[in-house]
Formats: C-alpha cells, sequence, structure tokens
C-alpha cells in the first residue's frame, strides 16, 4: 500500500472515531442533567420532563443587589405562570408548573368550527383565561346531540353545549327518560332559530306532514324530531346528509324541506342561489303544545333575502342553547374545578357584553330558569349570595311576544302613558290570538 492510501486510511479512521465520540457525548451529559435534584417544590414522582426550569431568553446583565431587588412587573395579559422569574429580569420567563396547569384547566366542547357555538367557546378561553386561576380549553365537537354522550363518556370532558329539546330527544329516539339527572346547567349561552326551508309549495310546517325532510343529526334533526311528535305530524327523515349535501338534494327534488337548528344568520341557507324562487322559509306557528319549550321568534327577508319577499316577516321557534356540566358530586375536584370557573364566568360576565364579542351573547342569561333542567350547584349559590333571583322562561316568552308584536306593527314604545297603554293592550289582543302566554314549568 502507498504511503498516500495509508495516510488516507488513517485519516477516514479518525474522522470516523471522532464521530463516535460525538455521537456518545449527549448519553453521557443527558443522564447527568437528569441526575440533578429536582427543585424543592417538585413532587418526587414527576418525570423530568415536566419539571419547571428557568429558560434565559437574553440574560440581563447582573446590578449590584440584584438579589434583594424587586420583582419586575409581570407584562399586561402575560398569564401569572408564565410571569418573569423573581429579579431576573423581564426577559427570562418560567415554564408553568404541572400541577398549577391541571388544576386550574377545564374543558368545553362545543360544536363545529364557524358556528356560533366554537365562537362562544373562543370568546370564554379569551375573556377568563388567568381570571381567578382558570383556563378554559375549548374543544371541537358534533353537536348537541353528541355532546351529551362526549361530556358523559369522555374523560377529559369537564363541559358542553347542548340544545335545552336534546333530553326529550333522547327520551324520543333512545328511551332514556330522564337524562337530564346526569347533568346540571350553568347558563343559557344564546338561541337556536330553527330554520325549515321548503319547496314553494310547502306554507306551513303542517304541509310537511307525510313528506320528505332532511335534518342531519347534530344540526337539525333533534329539533324536528321534537317539534313533528308534539304536534302530531310524521315524516320521512334523512339525518344522515351533510349540510352542504342536504341543500342540494332539496334543489334537485329529492326531498321536500330541510330542517335546521342555528343561530341566525344562517350563512349557508343566506348564501343559497335561488334565482327562480323556488325556495323559501317556512313558518313554525307558536301552537300551545311547543309553549314549554321554545320560544317565538322571527325570520325576516332582511336576514335572508334569498329566501323571503322584500319586507316579508314569519315566524318560527327557537331553543336556548346552554352551558351543561355533569352532575359532578360535591365533594370532588371535577366539582371544584367547574365551580372555579362558574365563579369566573359569572364575574366576568358582563365582558361577553361588549364588543368584538359574538352578537348572541346578548340573548345569554345567567339567571333564566330552563324547563326540565336543574342548576348547578355553585351556579345557584352564587346568584343566591348576591340575590339575583332566577327568572322563568316565560319572562323571556312575554319578552320575545312583546318585541315581535312591535317589529310586526312597525311601531315604537312611545313615552307617553297613554299611548304605552293603548299598545300594551293591543299586544295583549295580539298575544291572546297567538295561544296565549305559556305556563312556566316547575
Amino acid at each position: 500500500m502507498s504511503i498516500v492510501s495509508k495516510a488516507a486510511s488513517l485519516i477516514a479512521l479518525a474522522g470516523l472515531a471522532s464521530g463516535l465520540l460525538m455521537s456518545q457525548a449527549p448519553a453521557q451529559v443527558w443522564p447527568q442533567f437528569q441526575q440533578q435534584p429536582p427543585p424543592a417544590q417538585a413532587q418526587p414522582q414527576r418525570p423530568a420532563a415536566t419539571r419547571s426550569v428557568i429558560v434565559p431568553v437574553s440574560p440581563a446583565p447582573a446590578k449590584p443587589n440584584a438579589a434583594n431587588a424587586p420583582a419586575p412587573p409581570r407584562p399586561a395579559g402575560l398569564p401569572a405562570s408564565l410571569s418573569p422569574a423573581p429579579g431576573s429580569g423581564p426577559d427570562v420567563w418560567r415554564l408553568p408548573n404541572p400541577n398549577d396547569v391541571n388544576d386550574g384547566t377545564v374543558t368545553i366542547i362545543t360544536a363545529p368550527a364557524g358556528g356560533a357555538t366554537s365562537v362562544f367557546g373562543s370568546d370564554m378561553a379569551r375573556v377568563l383565561d388567568d381570571q381567578s386561576n382558570v383556563r378554559v380549553l375549548p374543544v371541537l365537537g358534533k353537536g348537541p346531540v353528541r355532546n351529551v354522550s362526549d361530556i358523559l363518556f369522555l374523560k377529559s370532558i369537564d363541559m358542553g353545549a347542548v340544545a335545552a329539546d336534546v333530553p326529550e330527544f333522547y327520551r324520543l329516539q333512545y328511551g332514556i327518560p330522564d337524562i337530564t339527572s346526569q347533568f346540571r346547567y350553568i347558563a343559557r349561552l344564546y338561541h337556536n332559530e330553527i330554520h325549515v326551508i321548503a319547496r314553494s309549495s310547502i306554507r306551513s310546517i303542517a304541509d310537511l306532514n307525510g313528506k320528505r325532510v332532511i335534518a342531519p343529526t347534530d344540526v337539525g334533526f333533534y329539533s324536528a324530531r321534537v317539534i313533528f311528535n308534539r304536534l302530531g305530524l310524521t315524516a320521512s327523515f334523512d339525518y344522515a346528509t351533510d349540510d352542504a349535501k342536504s341543500i342540494q338534494k332539496l334543489i334537485d327534488g329529492e326531498a321536500d324541506a330541510y330542517i335546521v337548528s342555528t343561530g341566525k344568520v344562517f350563512q349557508l341557507a343566506r348564501n343559497i342561489r335561488n334565482d327562480n324562487r323556488a325556495l323559501h322559509l317556512v313558518t313554525i306557528p307558536y301552537d300551545r303544545r311547543l309553549q314549554d319549550l321554545y320560544l317565538p321568534t322571527t325570520l325576516s327577508s332582511e336576514e335572508y333575502p334569498n329566501l323571503l319577499n322584500p319586507g316579508e316577516t314569519i315566524e318560527t321557534v327557537a331553543i336556548g342553547m346552554l352551558l351543561v356540566s355533569y352532575n359532578w358530586p360535591e365533594n370532588t375536584e371535577r366539582y371544584r374545578k367547574v365551580a372555579r370557573f362558574v365563579e369566573a364566568f359569572f364575574a366576568n360576565y358582563d365582558e361577553f357584553m361588549k364588543p368584538p364579542r359574538h352578537p348572541k351573547w346578548r340573548e345569554s342569561s345567567i339567571v333564566a330558569t330552563i324547563p326540565g333542567w336543574k342548576r348547578f350547584k355553585a351556579a345557584d349559590d352564587w346568584l343566591v349570595a348576591r340575590n339575583m333571583v332566577p327568572r322563568p322562561q316565560v319572562a323571556d316568552v312575554q319578552q320575545q311576544q312583546f318585541e315581535t308584536f312591535v317589529r310586526q306593527s312597525g311601531g315604537q314604545v312611545s313615552n307617553d302613558p297613554a299611548e304605552r297603554s293603548a299598545l300594551f293592550k293591543q299586544f295583549l289582543q295580539w298575544r291572546q290570538q297567538h295561544g296565549g302566554p305559556p305556563t312556566p314549568s316547575r
């Protein structure tokens, strides 16, 4: 072998040996780091990877008496768990303690992205995080029907959004007589308006008796099932088709109507190209058989110019979307976590009424009494301690009816006592024609 070849071989061997040494270096240094004693407050069983550590970002120059200097102020909006370490300067942050993160976090299962429910979850996370050591973690779910089973069975879910008529749907569809015994409601979040989009030959929901109706499971089937049952109507329901395909099937004549329970304005419905006016929104009269559960409301041509004639307004009904928790026993940690959330939520409730929060927050209520449901005890205690009397749903119904009457009559509430009295008498006559006030459920 030539001298050049031998030299090349020696160089290659030296490089290989150097690489081996370098590859072994982390294995020698990492165990030494792991064997360092844990911080004084760390739990002995906690894995090293989850310890709270100090991570320098841009070390500040040392100053005299730095040990006695006060802790730097926490930047506005920065969670306490990420505040600068005492005496270390504003550019050094501290990772949160794993126990604190778990103790303060509550999960809320909402609905698919884009709807009001998912936006409400995001609003609660933005407003309540770092309030009373609470962190809200919204989880996108399927919708009210499957949220019930997720709250019941998923170990990671504390609360969720459930429509107030879902328990009756569970009784009709699953044969479960009282699913509400497993839950407690915290507040009403907003109202879902029932939209019935049908061909022009259908004038009222009663005309759908025996017809083909598309109502996706978590979007409209639960309300359609309850309303049809209460009104003594039957239909051939397609609940497996998704929203976009449902509209297309309706346009193609494969169904007579599409029913959805959602907050207005429902953009998918508003975006339907209905140039030939073959489709329109159908009225649901405020029948006595619906009044203990649903509220009266309207849909207008301003909201759906493609589905209603200019200036047209139709009657429909709405159902409350509730924030619901499992009925945790009071002596459990899960109950205490939800109770801490309730304290933060109720104490900061007024913040949800301000821009840029979702406009449907104005329909929410922490005092509304929901027929057939029991309130979460910590929520009830909070209201009682502040002399905030729970308001039965009948008050909401009367307010909704009065607003509908004024809007439909094209008038305004006057400050003149005589005019107000005359308007109220007209309202009473109108209400009597529409079935009278509902009897609140006990």
